[in-house]
């Protein structure tokens, strides 16, 4: 929906910045100015500013800054027409007549939510049924009293087929709601639509504004398979972009838990990640409420960024064996890459065949309190994973050892934070080998070529001189041959071609963005769904970011939005995504600016679901090539070749579209 400025303004003028803040945030007035503690970090000394006068608050310890809709989106987790709608309905302030097309959309959205929220109801009855006794049973063993069953909603799946469907077939939920919402196992071979979970212990999944989204769903049989179960990938629910709880650890971060106040001291202002349900509920009852896991897989970037969002340093809390390990070294790995200054991780490794519930149980919320204060840095975790992966008593296992860790500083884009991993990596061999810095020419110097490049100098504290285009390995790649021959030539055209393909813009990602770029208005009712996107780019991604931050400000056209991203200095990465478009004769015609609406919508939705469904696939092959790589079974090489031929079918996959491009003057035709 778009909201004309008089009516933002109206809702501003009734609406005192300080009040709205005020009902989370313990403000006083200082001069005509109201501080207090950042709702955003963790802080002892008040750094968070509001001026009524001027309608905005400030923050600087984060940095953070906007008006009251701003405010509800970044600590509610709301999107911009949900929190205008909120103000509007605190202020009186009248709306405008929603568009109907959106409002069909939001009313189907808001059904599924009802459906899922009469299950979780449905589910948390069952549990103290007659029915319910082996799931009470269950948990009682694993020492969770009512107080926290209530808290985290837990409920139980009869075992019948068709008990949920009946349920809620009574109260006048139809099937299709059912199957929609991810209740239902359906399909063409399949007569009759039956319950997905039966048998099992039920936990609420929410959003960010605790809303039931999915269920996961603990086999209380040895011999129910899976032992977890999620929902299915829904509209309201996608498992790579959700943790488990995060809606109350985060507010536990800011400090606005239920908690004890244990909970509110214990690391506020971070995250910690656990591995599934039953160890967060086992951390929230030692007191750290700020706890959240994946759904069963290992952790995703969109994950990760959602977890920044909240904490600079999130906390990854792993059982104390091999394949914790193997999960902390999974992570590291995710993160490498998308670390930026201030932005990492930190490790918590749980005494070995240990996780958080058998350590509350044997030493209580003090020993759990104890390991996740010597949380170790990402920096930590690398090196020793690569000083304990193979011996180090030869000079060949050595230079094998600092291969491994020059090529994970390699994978740093961030070029300061790459830099300062090198001198550290540098500096710990040194002291690992006994290597002397000072002597010229010595082991010492090739450590810090392997490290910080031939244009490194000024000793262990040293700093850059060169650009930011050295390769790991410190070989200046500006005409140098990197096979050691002299060929600066040949060197040179491969550096062209390395620098084309950095250069190069992924075509589906780009399209995306430039027809919310042309198409501004879309971006209202899409906000949640692109900030959960997967960009691969880097470029493409802090694009989205600035579009996302644009999206807050009203009736935007095209022109004012290119305006507005030129000032965030996009104005090369536009121009870019335009020569990309036009360049191959304009084939996705949709995106231009004079497209009709509902033309725009089509293609832009089919392309993204597309795009969702291509990255999904691509996760899912490298989870299979390392099961494979793991165990060469038949059944795990099916299923590499099953993901395979989905990714060549999904490509170029068309979607017949009735009526797709007569709005705007086309011929009808399929996507």
């Amino acid at each position: 929906m778009r909201f004309p400025p008089s009516l933002l303004d109206e809702i501003r003028a009734r609406l005192p910045v300080s009040d709205v803040v005020g009902r989370s945030v313990k403000l006083r007035r200082q001069g005509r100015e109201f501080i207090g503690l950042s709702p955003f970090n963790a802080e002892k000394t008040p750094s968070f500013t509001i001026n009524d006068q001027k309608g905005f608050y400030h923050c600087f310890s984060s940095g953070k800054h906007g008006d009251i809709f701003r405010f509800l989106m970044e600590t509610e987790g709301l999107s911009f027409p949900e929190a205008v709608e909120r103000l509007a309905g605190e202020a009186g302030v009248p709306l405008p007549k929603p568009d109907p097309k959106a409002e069909q959309r939001e009313k189907e959205r808001a059904g599924l939510t009802e459906v899922l929220e009469a299950a979780a109801a449905y589910f948390q009855k069952a549990l103290f049924s007659p029915e319910g006794r082996d799931a009470r049973d269950y948990l009682e063993r694993r020492g969770l009293d009512e107080k926290t069953i209530e808290r985290f909603r837990i409920g139980y799946a009869p075992g019948g087929r068709y008990q949920l469907k009946e349920h809620l077939g009574k109260a006048g939920i139809d099937g299709e709601a059912m199957a929609r919402a991810g209740l239902l196992i359906t399909g063409s071979d399949i007569a009759v639509p039956f319950d997905r979970f039966r048998g099992r212990v039920m936990f609420p999944i929410t959003d960010l504004r605790e809303r039931v989204i999915a269920f996961g769903g603990r086999a209380l049989s040895p011999d129910q398979q899976p032992k977890y179960l999620n929902s299915p990938e829904t509209e309201l629910f996608h498992k790579g972009s959700v943790l488990f709880n995060m809606a109350a650890a985060r507010r536990a971060a800011q400090g606005g838990g239920q908690g004890s106040a244990q909970e509110t001291a214990s690391l506020a202002g971070t995250i910690i990640v656990a591995e599934g349900y039953m160890d967060v509920i086992a951390l929230t009852r030692a007191g750290f409420a700020n706890a959240v896991a994946p759904l069963g897989t290992a952790l995703t970037e969109d994950q990760l960024g959602l977890l920044w969002r909240v904490a600079d340093e999130p906390i990854l809390c792993f059982d104390g064996d091999a394949a914790g390990l193997r999960a902390a070294f999974r992570s590291a790995d995710l993160a490498l890459p998308l670390i930026t200054a201030g932005k990492s991780l930190r490790f918590a490794l749980l005494p070995e065949g240990q996780d958080p519930d058998d350590l509350l149980n044997s030493e209580g919320p003090q020993g759990l309190a104890e390991v996740i204060g010597k949380a170790r840095p990402l920096a930590d975790m690398l090196w020793t994973r690569e000083v304990e992966a193979a011996p180090l008593d030869t000079p060949e296992r050595r230079a094998a050892f600092e291969t491994r860790l020059a090529e994970t500083v390699g994978r740093v884009a961030d070029q300061r934070v790459k830099r300062h991993y090198g001198e550290l990596f540098r500096d710990r061999l040194a002291g690992f080998f006994g290597r002397g810095e000072g002597r010229s020419g010595g082991r010492g110097e090739r450590s810090r070529a392997a490290f910080g490049g031939p244009q490194f100098r000024g000793g262990p504290r040293g700093g850059w001189s060169g650009s930011s285009d050295r390769s790991p390995l410190g070989r200046s790649l500006s005409g140098r041959s990197l096979s050691g021959h002299g060929d600066g030539r040949a060197s040179s055209d491969l550096v062209r071609q390395l620098a084309g393909a950095r250069r190069a813009l992924p075509r589906r990602e780009a399209i995306l963005l430039l027809t919310l770029v042309n198409h501004p208005d879309m971006l209202g009712e899409r906000v949640e769904m692109v900030a959960g996107m997967d960009f691969a780019n880097r470029d493409l991604a802090l694009l989205r970011g600035a579009l996302l931050d644009i999206a807050v400000e009203p009736d935007l056209d095209a022109e004012a939005v290119r305006a507005a991203l030129a000032r965030r200095g996009f104005t090369d990465l536009v121009a870019r995504l335009d020569q990309l478009w036009s360049g191959a004769g304009r084939a996705e015609w949709w995106v231009a600016a004079e497209t009709a609406i509902i033309d725009v919508e089509r293609g832009w939705d089919h392309t993204a679901a597309l795009h969702h469904k291509l990255v999904t696939l691509h996760r899912e092959l490298k989870a299979a090539e390392i099961a494979l790589q793991a165990e060469p079974s038949d059944e795990n090489l099916a299923r590499l070749f099953d993901i395979q031929t989905q990714l060549m079918n999904a490509e170029g996959t068309e979607a017949l579209m009735e009526g797709f491009g007569q709005a705007s003057g086309r011929p009808a035709r399929a996507f």
